[in-house]
């Protein structure tokens, strides 16, 4: 960052007194604040995929699956104790992948809106890439060209995105929800609303990240530095008093410890990795990756090709081991104790003016440097995920104790109200916990409703579950279930035609990889 080539390049670190390293915080607590980049399974090889998130385990950090699922093989921890399972997964617009199963194996689940490098574009994986297994993993066709499109058809507004979260909550309790969004104009208004919405972290990404199989085009043209958008989201977080319920993160092109130091201080507390992490892996950037023909075996399904890989887990660790010890010592320098006493102190950075060229000369950062208006919390001070409160579920579960426990039938009927979404959320994930792959016989619980339900009903839902609700539904019926069957029905005294009436919602089985659903209505 000493040449003149990013924003951060032009920020100077002021330290007013010094530590010793040992009174610094270790080198793992600053580890668990590290993220591999999103990239998929798809996007890069299976010994690619799976070495990155091997290391990032064994760090204590956290692997991101990308949009394209994980093979439930992974879910296993090896006998030499290694874990493959990559802890954030994420949930993209084509939700490629993304099963019950996938999201009940996750410590963190993020909402992919956009991508740094081409925002507004969605994502491709090219026909060529899409093997027997990359189908297999994202229930698609292989040699067809997967593209996700850039709106979830699930999310158009802020209350749509408020109960996606909700819906990743109600099926995963444990699992932090994490928003993905790009530097852009008005992030921190977004970033307001994400926070509104009762997420857990906010992503920032910058336009120089992710670049290996974006458009030309969008590379050269698309996105913003991550410093614009990270400042504008810092600022109006504080502003506007949320600051001290979600943890924001950074990611685009962070390579150094000065870089993760100056990211700290803008008001990250969590950073995102990418490209050093493919490099510290053998990648050469020969820009390959779209093509299928990664001479290194990184970004490509060709077993020839794969055959190549030469990384190692230790390889990653390696670069983050070395990356912790250069922040500790700069931390030590600048007299920080800890990451929580660093992060948001944008009163230890200061811009330099660069004066020596024409493409810099009358820059003025200073606004990114600005102090918020009031002086909020600067960092996330919620120890646990954000609750979503009492779930209609609770009550199945409670009354689905024979079937969970020894997988004896049940019934269960109880009236339902439009206040009650995600109906048979959490029950999917309880049998998930419980079962794995291993699934309940067909209708081992049967469940009877009555009125109208809330949206999302029957979301997630897993085999064994019969869902059978007289009344109506609201949006997003039957939204990414894996099995079971639903049934909706007018209710009894209703004195109209189904053929001529609407009995359930926009966005009917978005997502789903398999059950059934029927519907006695339009």
């Amino acid at each position: 960052s000493a040449y003149h080539a990013t924003i951060r390049s032009l920020f100077r670190l002021k330290s007013e007194s010094s530590l010793s390293l040992d009174e610094v915080e270790t080198e793992e607590s600053i580890l668990a604040r590290f993220v591999s980049a999103a990239m998929s399974f798809g996007s890069l090889g299976k010994e690619a995929h799976e070495t990155i998130a091997i290391a990032m385990n064994r760090l204590g950090a956290r692997s991101n699956s990308g949009e394209g699922g994980e093979d439930p093989e992974r879910y296993r921890v090896l006998p030499n104790g290694d874990d493959r399972s990559s802890r954030i997964k994420q949930v993209a617009s084509g939700r490629f992948g993304v099963t019950p199963a996938y999201l009940v194996d996750a410590d963190e689940l993020q909402i992919k809106i956009a991508q740094g490098a081409k925002p507004g574009e969605g994502g491709q994986l090219p026909g060529h890439k899409v093997s027997a297994e990359i189908a297999r993993v994202r229930h698609t066709t292989p040699g067809v060209t997967l593209i996700s499109p850039p709106p979830h058809h699930d999310i158009y507004s802020i209350e749509d995105l408020a109960q996606l979260i909700f819906d990743l909550k109600a099926i995963n309790p444990a699992a932090r929800v994490s928003v993905k969004l790009v530097s852009e104009t008005g992030v921190g208004t977004v970033a307001a609303g994400v926070a509104k919405a009762r997420a857990d972290t906010v992503i920032v990404a910058g336009y120089d990240g992710g670049t290996g199989a974006s458009p030309l085009t969008s590379i050269r043209h698309a996105g913003l530095p991550w410093e614009l958008g990270l400042a504008e989201t810092q600022q109006a977080l504080v502003h506007n008093r949320l600051r001290g319920r979600i943890r924001v993160q950074v990611d685009g092109q962070l390579k150094t410890g000065r870089d993760v130091v100056i990211a700290a201080l803008m008001g990250a507390e969590e950073f995102c990795f990418g490209t050093t992490v493919l490099v510290s892996l053998g990648c050469a950037l020969v820009r390959k990756c779209h093509l299928n023909t990664c001479p290194m075996g990184i970004a490509t399904q060709d077993p020839e090709l794969r055959s190549r890989f030469k990384g190692r887990p230790e390889h990653v660790e390696c670069f983050f081991r070395f990356l912790a010890r250069e922040i500790r010592e700069i931390m030590a320098g600048l007299g920080f104790k800890s990451m929580d006493e660093m992060i948001g102190r944008i009163d230890r950075l200061e811009f330099q003016r660069a004066d020596d060229h024409y493409k810099t000369r009358g820059i003025d950062l200073s606004g990114l440097l600005a102090a918020p208006a009031n002086n909020g919390t600067p960092h996330r001070c919620l120890s646990a995920p954000d609750p979503i409160g009492y779930l209609f579920d609770e009550q199945l579960i409670k009354w689905s104790g024979p079937a969970l426990d020894r997988g004896e039938p049940v019934e269960i009927s109880l009236p339902v109200r439009n206040i009650h979404r995600a109906v048979g959320s959490r029950l999917s994930g309880k049998i998930i916990s419980k079962y794995g792959a291993e699934r309940l016989k067909e209708d081992t619980i049967r469940i009877n409703l009555s009125g109208s339900a809330g949206q999302s009903f029957g979301a997630f839902l897993v085999p064994g579950i019969t869902l059978r609700l007289a009344g109506e539904a609201n949006d997003y019926v039957g939204k990414g279930m894996s099995g079971g069957r639903i049934i909706i029905t007018p209710h009894p005294s209703a004195r109209f035609y189904p053929h001529e009436n609407v009995i359930a919602g926009n966005t009917i089985l978005y997502g789903a990889t398999g059950g059934e659903l029927y519907l006695d209505g339009t």
